[in-house]
């Protein structure tokens, strides 16, 4: 027996060589593969395992599943954001960057095993049930979700719309784990939303990066200034998890001078080391057509304040931190996300493809955002969100931040912690919409722009407790 497992062994190691050399990843692959001699040793040890589960598992187990779960745990195993795609994730993840998809309206990650939700996409069923950064969907219906892989968790929670799916919730600060059920809807994510806060003031929010958010900007931008010129702009970008890169590099070349620097790229390979500037060609994509050309002209000069909070991460920390480093606005809020990494989606054989980190970003001063952030020039407090809330230096196996390129620069130094906040029940506190008439945050970035004092809310409540009281009108 242990001669035909031996057999077997080196029969494996020669497939799975064979295997790694065509699955022609990218001519940046095939030249690493070439310039590194491959761990057969390791190989081996790879094939014994494959052996052994094959002869021994208490039940038959198909290769392709096995082989599946072998590249799935190779990429989950080196940071939170690379994942293979099967044929179902990779076609949810196009349509999702169109901006419509069917299910819950959650951006989900993994953590510690669990799927945790990054951020609750407005206007969702996700959104309205209350869920929050941070949750731990702990089981679906009645499946635990420990060990899933976060494709199967995003397979169960899809579905037909008006179909309903029990999340159990674990959420830090609760006791024990709570039931919510939703009913699935037709997502259809409006990337772009805007109004006038007052005469002279407008307010601009993005959700999310998609392929449409750049001609979207433009349309809602010509809406506000059809009145006439604006006093002062706020761009939202709090809880905007991100998406396309080239989204972000036209929403910020919307607001800065032309063939300004937006960001910049540095990886291992010569592909991932470049510049993208406030161009057309790093902005719009295929045959389209430059929009930012309809744009009015004082929008490259109306005064702005851009709002963040812990929920900003990838695409809208490349615009925070461009808008920040050229001067162009100024960011009020709390401390970003961190997620300052590339993502390449690599497409292979069978309408699969993997997702792989290959470089960190830097702002146009060379800061790192990974697993720092975006410090705000002014910090002002986020009424009702967890003062511990989750950030990518939280996460199991995050990219180190890099101190390659390094600068000397104010924004580098770690925020001020915010004093702290009275407790408050976490679990029945609803989000506060943002843009509404109760946005702390959105009413200080207006006083901001008129001159005004900007107050956190805990200065607001010290100052509401010294004002003297009214006295009580007498009854006749």
């Amino acid at each position: 027996m242990s001669g035909k497992m031996k057999s077997f062994g080196l029969v494996m190691v020669g497939v799975l060589a064979g295997v790694l050399l065509s699955l022609n990843l990218s001519a940046i692959a095939q030249r690493e593969v070439l310039r590194s001699p491959l761990p057969y040793e390791d190989l081996r040890t790879f094939s014994e395992v494959f052996g052994r589960i094959k002869a021994d598992y208490v039940e038959p187990v198909e290769d392709k599943k096995l082989i599946s779960e072998a590249i799935t745990g190779m990429l989950t195993g080196l940071d939170p954001h690379s994942a293979y795609l099967d044929q179902d994730a990779f076609k949810e993840l196009q349509v999702g960057t169109q901006g419509e998809f069917g299910g819950l309206g959650i951006e989900v990650g993994m953590e510690d095993g669990f799927v945790k939700v990054v951020s609750p996409i407005e206007d969702t069923p996700a959104f309205r049930a209350g869920l929050k950064p941070g949750d731990l969907i702990v089981k679906i219906d009645e499946t635990p979700t420990k060990g899933m892989t976060l494709n199967d968790a995003v397979k169960k929670m899809r579905g037909a719309p008006k179909t309903s799916v029990r999340l159990t919730i674990l959420r830090k600060g609760e006791p024990k784990t709570f039931d919510v059920t939703l009913v699935r809807d037709k997502i259809r994510v409006q990337s772009v939303k805007s109004k006038m806060i007052e005469p002279g003031y407008g307010y601009v929010r993005l959700s999310q990066f998609q392929e449409m958010t750049v001609e979207n900007l433009v349309k809602h931008l010509n809406t506000l200034y059809k009145d006439g010129q604006l006093k002062g702009l706020v761009l939202d970008l709090r809880n905007d998890p991100g998406g396309l890169l080239n989204g972000a590099v036209g929403v910020s070349a919307a607001f800065l001078p032309a063939n300004a620097l937006v960001v910049s790229t540095d990886g291992r390979t010569p592909d991932a080391r470049r510049k993208y500037v406030a161009a057309p060609e790093d902005y719009v994509r295929g045959r389209q057509e430059d929009v930012l050309r309809n744009l009015p002209a004082a929008v490259k000069s109306v005064p702005m304040v851009v709002l963040v909070n812990a929920g900003s991460a990838s695409a809208s920390e490349i615009v925070a931190g461009a808008l920040q480093d050229h001067k162009r606005a100024t960011i009020m809020g709390s401390q970003t996300f961190g997620k300052g990494s590339v993502q390449t989606i690599l497409p292979l054989s069978n309408n699969t493809a993997i997702k792989l980190t290959t470089a960190r970003y830097y702002t146009p001063s060379g800061r790192s955002i990974q697993a720092k952030g975006v410090t705000p020039d002014i910090l002002v407090d986020e009424p009702g969100a967890p003062r511990d809330r989750v950030r990518e230096a939280d996460l199991q196996r995050h990219l180190a931040g890099s101190d390659e390129k390094p600068a000397a620069k104010p924004a580098d130094k770690p925020a001020a912690k915010p004093e702290p906040a009275p407790a408050e029940d976490a679990k029945d506190q609803k989000p506060i919409e943002l843009g509404g008439p109760d946005d702390f945050q959105l009413k200080q970035a207006i006083n901001h722009l008129k001159g005004l004092p900007v107050m956190t809310k805990i200065e607001q409540a010290k100052a509401e407790d010294k004002a003297p009281e009214k006295p009580e009108a007498k009854k006749n």
